[in-house]
């Protein structure tokens, strides 16, 4: 075989694969575990697909680090929530620009036989220094008594391991199966409102950002379609997350 008709042999093997590479389209967006592990992902990404035909890989990690690799430009879009370390990031020219998407809550979790005597408090600074008080075992992701180290879920599992009290996110908690004898002792205080914003990694400090794929992802997301895949995701008929774009 000569040259040439090798390679026009190699072209007609390859052009049934040309085109799936020119169309798959994707982006990376580093979020938090709350996100990934509270199964909000799972439901909301394949609908965004559906309507865009874009895919999203995402990287779970805490806030902190999913800025961290927003901030390396190693991923399109940011979806956290940490409103001032979100503004921060934008203000350093890290982000392009900030935009509210929902919120949840955190709850005071802990054993029904709640050692510390918290149930039914409204007060969380209140409800952690009696727990402190009575030395009862208080598992955290980053910070005092037992830290994990690890994610969301991860934490839930070693609290309900150790009956200890953990302080989460409702998302995850409603989505977290391996409860034991855990439930829910402090919750509405004002403290404990979460608000989850996203942001597009600022193409001009980092070239290789996915611009138009993370805009669209972002314009999706606070777009009355991606507003209601949000407010419709439940379990056991209780919703997780609560759009708030227009604030």
């Amino acid at each position: 075989m000569n040259r040439r008709d090798f390679f026009a042999g190699l072209v007609l093997l390859l052009l049934p694969i040309l085109p799936v590479c020119a169309q798959e389209k994707f982006i990376v967006v580093a979020s938090t575990t709350s996100t990934e592990q509270s199964g909000l992902f799972g439901y909301l990404l394949p609908i965004f697909e559906k309507d865009t035909g874009i895919k999203v890989r995402v990287v779970a990690l805490g806030t902190g680090q999913a800025l961290d690799i927003a901030k390396r430009g190693d991923a399109d879009v940011a979806f956290v929530h940490d409103t001032t370390a979100e503004e921060k990031f934008v203000a350093e020219g890290y982000g392009v620009k900030r935009f509210p998407v929902m919120y949840n809550d955190f709850v005071l979790i802990g054993p029904r036989s709640d050692p510390a005597k918290i149930a039914g408090g409204k007060d969380i600074l209140a409800a952690l220094v009696k727990i402190q008080v009575a030395q009862a075992p208080f598992v955290s992701r980053g910070a005092w008594y037992r830290d994990t180290g690890s994610g969301m879920g991860p934490t839930l599992n070693t609290a309900s391991s150790m009956n200890g009290y953990v302080l989460a996110d409702r998302g995850t908690w409603l989505s977290f199966k391996n409860r034991g004898d855990l439930t829910i002792l402090v919750e509405g205080d004002k403290k404990l409102f979460n608000q989850y914003g996203v942001m597009l990694v600022n193409p001009t400090r980092h070239q290789h950002v996915k611009a138009d794929l993370g805009q669209q992802f972002i314009d999706w997301l606070v777009s009355p379609k991606g507003q209601e895949a949000i407010a419709g995701y439940k379990i056991g008929g209780e919703q997780l997350f609560f759009p708030n774009a227009k604030g």
